[in-house]
């Protein structure tokens, strides 16, 4: 896919929030970088403050952890359209808890601080869109937490096929078991009986 296709993602994306004339279009586009990402590489890490954000244009990257007992639990998925960063950690300048790792080859458009911050100096309507952007991913990240936790194994990989059916068979077993939270093997007793 070309750059120029990747750009025309996220600016289509960003005009959902807001308006932007040429001028801006095109500073935005001059700020963003191409970064590819192959499958298990990380995008940031824990212990590392975020420097960068990232708008998906092809792929699939989860947000993950590691509890007490060091199991790795996947919090979530974030796939095409959409931005993804530790938004915690990236605007408050400090470490990440959570390590942002690509499930599958991804194409993204990334943001250094220093662009974002060049960005909302000079576009004024900037921060609102990006405070809309964020708004919608933080009510989206609920939605997809929220439900799952009170339903039986069964049913939460249901909704999850519901919810999110281009991403499952995009995405490894052992992670949608995490996401889950039920072992590798239920899960493909669940897939079985179904």
């Amino acid at each position: 896919m070309t750059i120029f296709v990747a750009m025309d993602k996220l600016i289509n994306y960003l005009l959902e929030f807001g308006q932007l004339n040429q001028q801006q279009i095109d500073l935005i586009k001059r700020k963003a970088q191409v970064l590819e990402l192959k499958k298990g590489d990380y995008f940031s890490e824990a212990g590392k403050t975020p420097k960068q954000v990232a708008f998906i244009e092809e792929g699939i990257l989860r947000v993950c952890y590691y509890n007490s007992e060091g199991d790795e639990i996947t919090k979530y998925f974030v796939d095409e359209n959409n931005f993804a960063v530790d938004i915690n950690s990236f605007n408050q300048k400090i470490p990440s808890s959570e390590y942002v790792q690509a499930v599958t080859d991804c194409t993204l458009l990334v943001f250094s601080t220093g662009s974002l911050n060049d960005l909302s100096a000079t576009i004024i309507q900037w921060d609102s869109i990006i405070n809309k952007i964020t708004e919608k991913a933080l009510v989206e990240k609920v939605n997809k937490l929220s439900p799952m936790l009170a339903e039986d194994a069964t049913t939460r990989y249901l909704s999850f096929l519901e919810k999110f059916p281009n991403l499952a068979n995009r995405i490894p077993l052992s992670y949608l078991a995490s996401y889950l939270g039920i072992t590798q093997s239920s899960l493909s007793r669940i897939r079985k009986s179904i």
